[in-house]
Parts: C-alpha cells; structure tokens; sequence
C-alpha cells in the first residue's frame, strides 16, 4: 500500500483532459442549439430544405447525438476523475474550445457553406450571423487561452507534469 501514489502525486493525462473537455462542450453547444433555436423559438431545423417531417427527424437525430456525446463524455470524464488524470482547468478550456468550435461550425459550415439552415428566416440575417460566430469565435478564443494558460504552468513544458487540478508539480 505504501508504494501507490497519492492522488495529488499523479501526473494529469493532459491529451484526455482536454478531449473529454471538447466532447462535452461540443454536446452542451448542440443542446443549447437544439433546445433554444429549434424548439423554444421556433427559428429553424437542424435540416430545412426539405419538408417539415424530415426537419423534426433531423432535430431528433442531432438530439440523439448530442445525448450519446453527453453521456459518453460525462463517462470518460468520470473514469479520468477516479484515475486522478484529469486536470479541471484543462478540461475547461476543452469545454469552451468545443463549444466555440461547434458554434462557428454551425454558423459558417451549416449555414454558409452548405446551407442546412438558417439562423433565423424573414429577417436580415447579417446581424444575426456576425452576433452568432462573434459568440463562437469568442468561446474558442478563451478556450485557447485556457489551455495555454494552464499549459504554461507546466514546469519545464512537460505535459505530464500537471496536477490532477491543473497546478505545477
């Protein structure tokens, strides 16, 4: 028993840190999407350009997706918790990195480029794009200044040498 580590001794898997952080992010994003501009408001589907059948089974396909990365991301979560390699303050910054990442996908890749849909119909959309990927690229931007921010505090650039709660060793 002597030879086991302590918890705080352990060294951070600082890759998984930020992964499990991205995915959860990433599915967070997609519910507040999902639940705030598909359902609440009524502004679009995940896909419109088809009939309105089609566009509630694609919001209930990216409902299901977004349960399945939740649940998924809350489990490789748990699991680096109880190993004592996860670092929170890298997590975090996975957090807002996916977060940020999903929504100007969301706002360049599917409403842009490949035209899933729109923010909002009937109105003019300039402003609601600019305020849309405005909030993505900002969420992003603090995502990677979290990482770095806690990355920096890694003594001698090693990765591995980070606390489960994100300090130097």
């Amino acid at each position: 028993m002597a030879d086991l580590p302590l918890p705080s001794a352990r060294t951070a898997d600082v890759r998984s840190s930020i992964l499990v952080g991205v995915l959860i992010g990433i599915a967070i994003m997609a519910a507040v999407d999902e639940i705030v501009f598909h359902q609440l408001l009524a502004w679009h589907h995940f896909y419109d350009r088809s009939t309105p059948s089609v566009a509630l089974l694609s919001d209930g396909l990216l409902h299901a997706a977004e349960v399945i990365a939740l649940v998924g991301g809350f489990f490789w979560f748990a699991d680096l918790r109880r190993r004592g390699a996860l670092s929170s303050r890298l997590a975090w910054g996975g957090f807002l990195l996916g977060a940020g990442g999903f929504q100007l996908f969301d706002g360049i890749v599917d409403h842009k480029v490949l035209r899933l849909h729109q923010i909002r119909y009937g109105v003019h959309l300039v402003p609601y794009d600019v305020v849309w990927n405005l909030a993505g690229a900002v969420l992003l931007l603090a995502g990677v200044a979290v990482v770095w921010w806690a990355g920096s505090r890694r003594p001698g650039g090693d990765p591995r040498a980070v606390r489960p709660d994100g300090g130097p060793r």
